[in-house]
């Protein structure tokens, strides 16, 4: 089984070598990964993984070979709310018809499902599967795991479900893109080429054969003349959705960022979940430990740049009209505000979504966005990506 995982690993890009894997054996023969799935996946990533840039690779081949391996520690369950782990502990799933789904009420506005998630903490003794009001699994209740409510706090579960959820409570783990990924097609690099502005800049170094013909005319003799290279000066700037509902969209969002690498001398990216905050990051592993203020980032790039956000906009409406409505913190201003100043700033600016044209108008939420963007949102194709570029020349 391991001989299979060295072999998936080579396969997919990461170069690990016969005396790593060896180190890794050693370590799986001396107990260190014994019953624990999360201790296993950390000791291949350190023995075998020598730099971050082959981290998303290591993920999708360790996914490949042990898929189905499934490990929730205890104490890992919960990490922002102070409740004993067995409450929420997975003994069943609840699974609603249609009909059974319209039935289910939600509580009427984010104000009162934070309200009433405050009484049940104070109020709740013990543990609860199936119900309609206790934190809990399996049930309608608006709190707790593996049920289902149009409108509720996710607690304990791996992952969505319904896509209902307006907060997550527990802290998730997103992965960076991967900028080598090969593309299969050149659409996307065609599309972006069409945002080019070339100008000469730097050191002069290149030779100026008609400059050079001209001043040797002038002097009558030979005085090579040289020029700046010529390069693609416009600044791009890209915001990257990640997480959530954009997990199936990764491939895609792949593409476009390895393009937009090779086409642009000036690109800088940034990541965000959901909607933009007070707050975004470069790192998905260290993205609560080391973020960067929005403000930096809207006073360190003009408005001379060109800006594109990525993302499917398939999200609780409150995370853009409410303060405190975003799925992971509390935000103290409402993401519609802080979209707002970014479409202010940069009058240069796009939103791309991988979600087909035909089902935005299923999401309030994306109809809010494009609001905000007035209208400037197109779809990850051909033809979406080429009637955008043209909007930010």
């Amino acid at each position: 089984m391991f001989l299979r995982f060295f072999e998936t690993l080579r396969k997919t890009g990461v170069p690990v070598s016969l005396r790593e894997f060896l180190t890794f054996l050693e370590g799986v023969a001396a107990g260190l990964t014994t019953h624990d799935v999360t201790a296993f996946y950390h000791l291949g990533q350190t023995t075998m993984v020598k730099d971050e840039r082959w981290l998303d690779r290591y993920d999708r081949a360790f996914a490949a070979c042990f898929q189905g391996l499934d490990d929730i520690p205890a104490a890992d369950v919960l990490q922002a709310l102070d409740l004993p782990s067995d409450w929420l502990t997975k003994l069943a799933e609840k699974h609603l018809t249609a009909e059974e789904r319209a039935q289910v009420q939600a509580l009427g506005g984010f104000e009162a499902l934070m309200d009433t998630l405050r009484k049940r903490l104070a109020e709740q003794q013990a543990r609860h599967q199936g119900g309609s009001k206790w934190i809990g699994t399996a049930g309608t209740s608006p709190f707790g795991a593996y049920g289902y409510n149009p409108e509720g706090v996710r607690i304990g579960q791996e992952g969505s479900r319904h896509q209902r959820a307006v907060k997550v409570w527990d802290k998730r783990t997103f992965r960076n893109l991967d900028d080598n990924r090969e593309i299969g097609t050149r659409t996307i690099k065609v599309a972006l080429r069409a945002l080019r502005q070339w100008a000469r800049d730097g050191a002069r170094q290149e030779l100026d054969l008609d400059g050079t013909i001209r001043a040797t005319a002038r002097q009558g003799w030979l005085d090579v003349q040289t020029r700046g290279e010529r390069r693609n000066a416009v600044k791009v700037l890209i915001f990257f959705d990640v997480g959530g509902s954009m997990d199936p969209h990764v491939q895609v969002m792949e593409e476009l960022f390895t393009a937009a690498r090779s086409e642009f001398r000036t690109l800088t990216t940034w990541y965000f979940h959901n909607c933009l905050y007070e707050r975004v990051w470069r790192d998905n592993a260290r993205r609560w430990e080391d973020q960067v203020s929005t403000w930096d980032v809207l006073r360190t790039h003009g408005p001379e740049t060109r800006v594109l956000f990525v993302g499917d906009a398939a999200m609780s409406p409150y995370e853009i009209t409410h303060p405190g409505g975003a799925n992971e913190h509390w935000n103290t201003e409402a993401g519609a505000i802080w979209l707002g100043r970014a479409c202010t700033h940069w009058p240069r600016h796009l939103w791309i979504n991988p979600v087909p044209e035909a089902h935005w108008g299923l999401t309030h939420s994306t109809r809010l966005i494009q609001q905000i963007f007035g209208d400037r949102m197109v779809p990850m194709t051909l033809e979406g990506l080429a009637r955008g570029i043209r909007t930010l020349r």
